[in-house]
């Protein structure tokens, strides 16, 4: 067996904690590739000082068991730009803050790494959002988990988005932005914005105003076999464009529509952690927080 490793490094995984999982890998004799980036910051715990290291999306196959994330929701996030359609599954160690996606504590490394020995852990398939553009963007990975996000590029005036869903016009935005976000970004940036949270398995998108101007205007729900596309007014002649972490600028001439990616991707968890479990806790819901 063989897994892919990839962190932001930093300060967010400490020396021991890559000591600690790299200890439960070799005490099963997995194999472990270390992204190089990441390596390079971490050679001097290896006395050799060399390590099998994986640089993009070429060095990974179906023969990974899965790639562990080690850091945030943020770091998982990067991974999607290694995995891509490799349907590879991401394991990811919540070494971040809130953690709706990284849902592995870095208390359950032990209990973790006897999973994918013993392949007791279960998959969660989650669907993507793809962005089509009348110019090339994002180069080979127009995706993204989460959300896709439009946004006014200076700290002034609102932009107008002028919103078709599926060739109908839907609405007008006066607004800071846009997001159009998957039910796994549904807890993400649309949340902070007021949006719903959705099921992971809901056949659905969240389209949600940033700061819209109308008080008139919420968060819809669409079915996700829908196709979004926008037209943009403003100001200024720039804006931002955003797929999870990832930006760009664009001109506000530029056409963009977005649907339904046609592949998805597997997330890892232990069976005992469910959906509702990861509210709970990370929302603190069903506790008395007043005092």
């Amino acid at each position: 067996m063989k897994i892919a490793i990839y962190s932001r490094g930093g300060d967010s995984v400490k020396d021991e904690d890559l000591l600690s999982l790299l200890q439960e890998l070799e005490k099963y004799n997995i194999r472990y590739y270390i992204e190089h980036k990441f390596f390079e910051q971490v050679k001097h715990l290896f006395t050799s000082g060399q390590c099998p290291t994986f640089k993009d999306s070429a060095d990974l196959d179906e023969s990974f068991e899965c790639m562990i994330s080690m850091g945030g929701d943020g770091t998982l996030l990067d991974t999607l730009t290694f995995i891509r359609n490799s349907n590879i599954p991401i394991l990811g160690i919540n070494f971040g803050r809130l953690g709706f996606l990284a849902t592995i504590g870095q208390h359950e490394l032990s209990e973790i790494v006897s999973a994918l020995v013993n392949h007791t852990y279960l998959i969660d398939r989650r669907s993507l959002i793809h962005l089509d553009a009348s110019v090339p963007l994002f180069g080979e990975t127009p995706f993204a988990l989460n959300e896709f996000a439009i946004h006014k590029r200076d700290t002034s005036s609102m932009i107008k988005i002028h919103t078709y869903l599926n060739g109908e016009f839907l609405n007008t935005y006066w607004a800071d932005g846009i997001i159009v976000s998957t039910p796994t970004g549904s807890t993400g940036y649309s949340l902070s914005c007021n949006g719903s949270i959705l099921f992971p398995d809901s056949k659905s998108f969240i389209i949600t105003p940033v700061a819209p101007h109308n008080l008139n205007v919420r968060p819809i729900i669409i079915p996700d076999d829908s196709i979004v596309s926008f037209d943009i007014e403003g100001r200024t002649e720039q804006y931002i464009c955003a797929l999870d972490s990832r930006k760009e600028i664009v001109n506000k001439e530029i056409q963009l529509a977005v649907k339904k990616e046609d592949f998805n991707i597997g997330l890892i968890r232990l069976s005992e952690n469910s959906f509702l479990q990861t509210l709970r806790g990370k929302l603190s819901w069903g506790l008395d927080k007043r005092n």
